[in-house]
């Protein structure tokens, strides 16, 4: 490390010194950190017609934890899972629901799918001299570098009609994957020495089919590892806006920015552990699990080894159980709910049931080990992060793509949450901060110690 570095890294005690402030003061302004109060509500900070979340429920006028649900448009996000899985892939037509607020016909979904099909399109040589130029280990840093450089491409980059803003989003959703894969393919080539592979996406397969195909040497796919991945981007699709990369997309949207931008920005919140990275954290875990508890199916061992991992004395010593709870479900996750049955389904066929049963344990035994430790003013369950991180391991997805493939997904729901906010914006979104500094008299430089 160069002599400027070190003690450029000493000077961040002056930052410590100067930018901590005592926890009592939040209590004392009654500030809401997180934009939650002490029971983890969230801070309503605008209205929306997309989506919604049902985690409460009131009973005899208390505030009473329910089994969770998720709704988009005013549909029950099992009811429309249930409503395609046998017949057909659903990504395309749910994201069709979230962006124009209804189910489309079978005209308006085949025309639909013609038009996310015609945008799967790079513009010339972009692949070559963008995505594959400083390849990076970080696909979701490789992923935020094209969006923004695709902005270059378009004469109508700040143009915020409803009209083009609609444009660019369906465009992003279309070349989303390929993005997301390409920078992959060149990661995995000029770093770690691997083939390369540009598959071009077929306008004939949807999303999830091209995902599969355009990652794969050989292309090969099955029609259940298909339907599997095709549910998981439509359970990762929208989160009731709410969320960091939601209110993201609406705060940036707020200032007039363009779309490219806007997008960029919720790409960076999304990349966060603490938002679209947790799946890696219980793939991680689940595998020193099983490298340290030697019978699977003992219950007091794996029992013993979340009370460590809870204890901060085992796996990554963060004292959390990954997979478990969530800011805002109680009894349960309904996307994991709806998850679990086709997890089960692609465990049996990939030969891993022994790894199913033991998830199903510690989704079990978890919850317990939670509630005896600490005190929880609402239910512990898994959420849909737990059983994702399973599935495209099965799915012989790297870890590098698992968040890449939440952004794939949510991409749809941040362009709706765009356009809403576009329609009905008003004001640029802008908080208020207490300032609890304390005036100082000015010192001159030879009085200064």
């Amino acid at each position: 490390m160069k002599k400027n570095d070190l003690l450029l890294d000493s000077y961040a005690e002056l930052c410590r010194e100067a930018d901590s402030l005592a926890p009592e003061l939040f209590d004392k302004y009654e500030v809401q950190r997180g934009l939650r109060d002490k029971n983890g509500n969230g801070v309503v900070t605008g209205l929306t017609n997309i989506s919604r979340i049902d985690s409460f429920k009131m009973v005899d006028g208390v505030k009473t934890p329910c089994e969770g649900k998720l709704w988009y448009r005013g549909y029950d996000c099992i009811e429309l899972v249930k409503g395609f899985r046998k017949k057909r892939f659903g990504f395309e037509e749910i994201s069709y629901l979230l962006l124009f607020g209804k189910l489309p016909t079978e005209g308006q979904l085949k025309e639909y799918q013609e038009m996310l099909a015609a945008r799967r399109t790079l513009p010339t040589n972009f692949a070559r001299d963008v995505i594959m130029k400083a390849p990076s280990s970080d696909i979701m840093n490789s992923l935020t570098r094209s969006v923004l450089t695709l902005a270059s491409y378009d004469k109508s980059c700040n143009d915020t009609t409803i009209e083009n803003v609609l444009r660019q989003c369906v465009g992003l959703i279309s070349v989303f994957p390929m993005l997301a894969v390409y920078g992959y393919h060149a990661y995995n080539h000029y770093q770690n020495d691997e083939s390369m592979y540009i598959h071009r996406p077929s306008r004939k397969l949807s999303t999830a089919e091209n995902l599969l195909m355009m990652l794969r040497p050989d292309k090969a796919y099955t029609e259940l590892e298909a339907k599997v991945l095709d549910i998981a981007l439509v359970l990762h699709m929208e989160h009731g806006g709410g969320n960091n990369s939601t209110f993201t997309t609406r705060v940036v949207t707020s200032s007039g920015s363009d779309t490219y931008s806007v997008i960029a920005a919720a790409l960076s919140s999304l990349k966060g552990p603490k938002h679209g990275g947790a799946n890696i954290k219980v793939v991680e875990m689940m595998r020193d699990i099983e490298a340290n508890v030697s019978d699977w199916e003992d219950e007091e061992a794996v029992r013993g080894y979340l009370k460590k991992i809870l204890n901060k004395e085992a796996f990554d010593r963060k004292g959390l159980i990954y997979g478990m709870g969530h800011a805002v479900y109680s009894l349960s996750d309904p996307r994991a709910q709806v998850f679990k049955g086709f997890v089960q389904q692609l465990a049996t066929a990939k030969g891993r049931d022994k790894d199913f049963a033991l998830y199903s344990m510690i989704e079990r035994l978890a919850p317990q080990v939670i509630s005896e430790k600490a005190r929880i003013y609402k239910g512990v369950s898994a959420n849909v992060d737990f059983y994702s991180g399973f599935v495209y391991s099965m799915l012989e997805i790297p870890l590098e793509m698992y968040t890449p493939i939440f952004a794939i997904a949510r991409i749809v729901g941040w362009s709706a949450h765009r356009i809403e906010e576009l329609i009905n914006m008003d004001k640029i979104i802008r908080p208020a901060y207490k300032s609890v500094m304390q005036e100082r008299e000015y010192i001159d430089m030879d009085c200064r110690n």
